[in-house]
């Protein structure tokens, strides 16, 4: 990144039709292709009892998504039975900028939203252990590793990580 120019700011927004309608459109490449969405989507988006939200660049651009408790939870992970004090996350970022060195900025600003929307004792994600750029930006930013598994169906290999909130996080 030039250091002529700042850092990227995103902003955590409700999510909206045209949101959803965009974010159905995605498609990412191999081996990432788990996580191109279809139409089949968009209703699961807009419900906001899936607590789903875009993320936009200052200028309202759409550059992502997150959603935050059940929704970002993998079926066959090990979620234990209280979750009052731990909040899980699901990001995606629009394909044609991953790998650009933006996901330390995005996931902190939706860490950040996190924090203060929901106020956990601690924060979880689950991420596809082949994804290796997602799992060094989530260490980068603090979690760490607390539980693998195999996704039955498919046998995909995922990553449990957390990470505690503190009053400075």
């Amino acid at each position: 990144m030039n250091k002529a120019n700042p850092p990227l700011k995103f902003k955590i927004v409700t999510m909206t039709q045209d949101f959803a309608e965009e974010i159905a459109t995605w498609n990412y490449p191999d081996p990432y292709t788990i996580y191109s969405l279809s139409s089949h989507v968009i209703p699961v988006l807009m419900n906001p009892s899936n607590a789903y939200f875009a993320v936009v660049k200052s200028e309202g651009i759409l550059v992502g998504y997150c959603c935050f408790g059940a929704e970002a939870r993998v079926r066959g992970g090990d979620y234990g039975e209280k979750q009052d004090s731990v909040v899980d996350v699901g990001i995606g970022m629009r394909p044609e900028i991953t790998g650009q060195g933006l996901g330390k900025s995005f996931v902190s600003a939706i860490l950040d939203y996190a924090q203060k929307r929901y106020r956990p004792g601690r924060v979880r994600v689950t991420i596809a252990e082949f994804n290796k750029r997602s799992l060094r930006t989530f260490q980068s930013l603090g979690f760490s590793e607390t539980f693998r598994f195999i996704r039955s169906g498919d046998e995909l290999e995922f990553v449990q990580l957390e990470r505690l909130f503190t009053s400075d996080s």
